[in-house]
């Protein structure tokens, strides 16, 4: 027998490291936009100008939870490469720039520092390029499936862009308190 594992044991290898990755990426994600109040129905992000090119409030919500499965899928296929040349690196780089997507939410919608949030979108726009191009050295279907994500943070860089520029006040917008005094 001139095999290590059977083609069967590797799929169930993959798996776990799916079952663990996916739950694990979906998880943070998600906790990151709740806990920054991301999108509408946040105040302040209410009041801002919204670009021409501003997407449904629900494509968000989708497009992250597709995105951040699809992720979680590459990062599996990498993990689940024991013994592959550069697997270290490929894995470090995706951690970089995944913890600097959690931290993006909060930046933008909870501490409006949108300036500072394209700044960071940059950041993890390069760092994702970089995991791509590490994945794809690997596994080149992982390198595939982060592609969605580079497409989808490069839009979002854009429109990042285009709410500094339509709304240059949006460090310091403070939207008005609802009221809830009755006048009679």
């Amino acid at each position: 027998m001139s095999e290590l594992a059977s083609p069967g044991q590797l799929r169930w290898s993959y798996a776990r490291w799916a079952l663990i990755a996916v739950p694990a990426i979906l998880l943070l994600g998600i906790t990151s936009g709740r806990l920054s109040n991301s999108g509408y129905g946040n105040p302040w992000f209410d009041a801002l100008i919204k670009p021409a090119i501003m997407p449904p409030g629900w494509l968000f919500g989708l497009a992250w939870t597709i995105l951040y499965l699809l992720m979680g899928l590459a990062l599996a296929a990498i993990l689940n490469a024991r013994g592959a040349r550069g697997r270290g690196i490929a894995i470090c780089l995706f951690v970089a720039q995944f913890a600097i997507n959690l931290a993006w939410s909060p930046l933008f919608f909870a501490a409006h520092q949108v300036t500072l949030a394209l700044w960071v979108i940059f950041a993890m726009l390069t760092l994702a390029i970089f995991t791509t191009i590490a994945f794809g050295r690997i596994r080149t279907v992982a390198a595939w499936l982060m592609l969605p994500y580079l497409i989808w943070i490069s839009f979002a860089g854009i429109l990042n862009y285009q709410f500094d520029t339509l709304n240059p006040q949006a460090e310091t917008l403070v939207p008005s308190a609802p009221k809830t005094q009755i006048d009679l």
